[in-house]
């Protein structure tokens, strides 16, 4: 029997008709993955009254639980309804002959470009990953257009300001912190996958988008007996991907999800490619940025194209359902931009800290750096975040509860709380980074027993995996004796 299973199995012959804090305090106790700080809040919704805290008045790293504040604010700020709307612009319309100066993809911050179904299916697969600019190629198309001088990717409406402070380089290279740009194109990343071969002694690589702009040394290593392990590596900023190790020839393909540098040229040249497929002539794509500090100027112009988003809910409950790190950001930056009347990371969280000061948050409490919480400098509260649940759910009820995933179920938290038949009465955020396990949400069914908790775990030692385990015991010791 697994060490953990063992301890868990003894913990619950022995916690039958403990109190809250006696169970908890148990957890804790007997369980040596916990060595590091953790920090607990629970409260009452009913009444507001605090059921149990440890450690909760200090700051702590959140890791994604920051979406938490990132997506209330939203909702509160822009509302349920609030959509994006990405235009293409030319300086005429197209002349008789079909010709116009140039096509200008307005971004406007829209994260939904992609194929991702919305609202958010957790049986559903991604689909084609161009969906949304094919969408406005179409549109194009129809009006007219057969030759294009320039096709513009234009993502000045917030500052070009990709990376935000505590985000590491090796971050910049992998999908989930992909740079953050008002034109965002499949979650600004491309597939790289790598398909063994049985009658070769190379792997097939390809990319999904199809792209030309990297270059691709391939030292894998195929042949009968050789174990799994295949490893890709690039240098920040490189074009240039190393796949090294060893694979047999069977055992299907290998898939990373790789990060786009400049996402506004990136959806030029897809949006150049497109037309062509749809018998265009197109003699350049480029991008156009705003640097941080640089006033903007509203493009005008016709109007080829338009498409507008699904509504600010339905993206919100991606971000938290599955964790999107740059959906978190978008989000946050467009808040501030129809706030404040521009899309700066410190607008953005000058709005955040005003309006947590609505219940009560004083600045000792919180140091936040992102949207998303992959910046490993920012801190926050176990007792704020439960603070945070209570408000959300005193304004918006089940609206913001339905955002998050479903203990066992569905989004980050479909692999845990195995066997655990009354866990779906738990919907709550998952945070990881590496030293950082958190779980912030929702406990009970019922709204006249259900509670607002925060667990959040720094400077852990002790694999990621054993962690989540005894954080997920907890979460259950919080619904079983709450309800």
């Amino acid at each position: 029997m697994p060490r953990f299973l063992f301890l868990l199995l003894a913990f619950a012959a022995m916690s039958h008709g403990q109190s809250l804090n006696d169970a908890i305090e148990a957890v804790i106790q007997n369980n040596p993955s916990l060595r590091g700080l953790i920090g607990i809040h629970v409260i009452r919704l009913a009444t507001g009254s605090t059921l149990y805290q440890r450690n909760s008045t200090i700051p702590m790293t959140p890791a994604s639980n920051t979406k938490l504040f990132s997506a209330a604010l939203a909702l509160d700020r822009l509302g349920p309804d609030y959509r994006f709307e990405t235009r293409v612009l030319a300086p005429a319309l197209p002349s008789p002959a079909g010709v116009v100066a140039s096509l200008r993809i307005v971004g406007s911050g829209d994260p939904t470009l992609s194929g991702r179904a919305y609202p958010f299916d957790k049986k559903a697969r991604n689909g084609n990953p161009l969906a949304g600019l094919e969408d406005l190629a179409d549109q194009v198309v129809k009006m007219g257009v057969r030759r294009v001088g320039a096709v513009i990717g234009d993502d000045r409406l917030y500052p070009f300001d990709p990376t935000p402070e505590g985000w590491t380089a090796d971050d910049g290279i992998w999908e989930y912190g992909a740079p953050v740009s008002a034109l965002t194109v499949h979650d600004n990343a491309i597939l790289l996958t790598i398909r063994p071969v049985k009658t070769s002694p190379l792997a097939n690589v390809s990319f999904l988008p199809p792209t030309d702009e990297y270059t691709v040394f391939n030292a894998l290593r195929i042949g009968a007996g050789l174990p799994r392990k295949i490893e890709v590596s690039r240098a920040a900023g490189s074009k240039v991907f190393r796949i090294s190790g060893t694979a047999p020839p069977t055992g299907g393909a290998s898939t990373v999800s790789i990060a786009i540098d400049d996402p506004a040229l990136y959806a030029a040249r897809a949006f150049k490619r497109l037309l062509e497929d749809r018998g265009v002539v197109v003699r350049e794509a480029r991008a156009e940025h705003r640097l941080p500090g640089e006033p903007y100027s509203r493009p005008e112009g016709a109007i080829l194209a338009r498409r507008q988003s699904p509504p600010l809910a339905q993206i919100l409950e991606v971000i938290n359902k599955v964790s999107q790190n740059l959906h978190a950001e978008l989000v946050s930056l467009e808040t501030a931009r129809v706030r404040r009347g521009e899309a700066s990371r410190e607008l953005a969280l000058e709005e955040l800290s005003e309006w947590m000061s609505s219940f009560g948050a004083i600045r000792e409490e919180s140091d936040l750096f992102d949207g998303s919480g992959l910046s490993r400098r920012g801190l926050v509260t176990p007792e704020l975040v439960a603070r945070l649940l209570a408000r959300m759910h005193a304004s918006h009820g089940e609206t913001f509860r339905a955002l998050l995933p479903i203990a066992g179920e569905d989004g980050t938290l479909a692999g845990r709380f195995s066997g655990a038949a009354d866990a779906p009465a738990i919907r709550a955020k998952t945070g990881t980074i590496s030293h950082v396990t958190a779980l912030s949400g929702y406990a009970g069914d019922d709204p006249s027993r259900r509670v607002a908790f925060s667990i959040i775990s720094n400077h852990q030692t002790a694999p990621a995996s054993e962690v989540r385990k005894a954080v997920d015991t907890i979460a259950l010791e919080i619904l079983r004796r709450t309800r």
